[in-house]
């Protein structure tokens, strides 16, 4: 069935993107920081951003977090009903 497929690679995008997110402040040193402002940009953007290595940093950790968190749904251990603040949607 294909969309259980699907519903994974959302799942993981959605993952990617906000690891992305998350990252992104480490990137490196601002303009600020080094000392040479670009005239017209903001002092905070990054001075000589890393693309390569944060991409590949942050697939690393987005693999990792949405392999754990597929292990975790996938098993018997845990369910999304186990969460306390999610509603229940049970025979009444």
């Amino acid at each position: 069935m294909i969309l259980p497929i699907v519903s994974w690679v959302a799942i993981y995008f959605v993952i990617w993107w906000i690891a992305l997110f998350a990252a992104l402040p480490f990137a490196g040193r601002s303009q600020a920081e080094e000392g040479v402002v670009v005239p017209g940009s903001e002092a905070g953007a990054p001075a000589r951003p890393n693309w390569k290595k944060l991409v590949l940093l942050n697939t690393v950790i987005a693999t990792a977090v949405f392999l754990l968190l597929m292990w975790l749904l996938t098993q018997t251990l845990f369910s999304l009903d186990d969460v306390p603040f999610l509603p229940k949607y049970g025979v009444f």
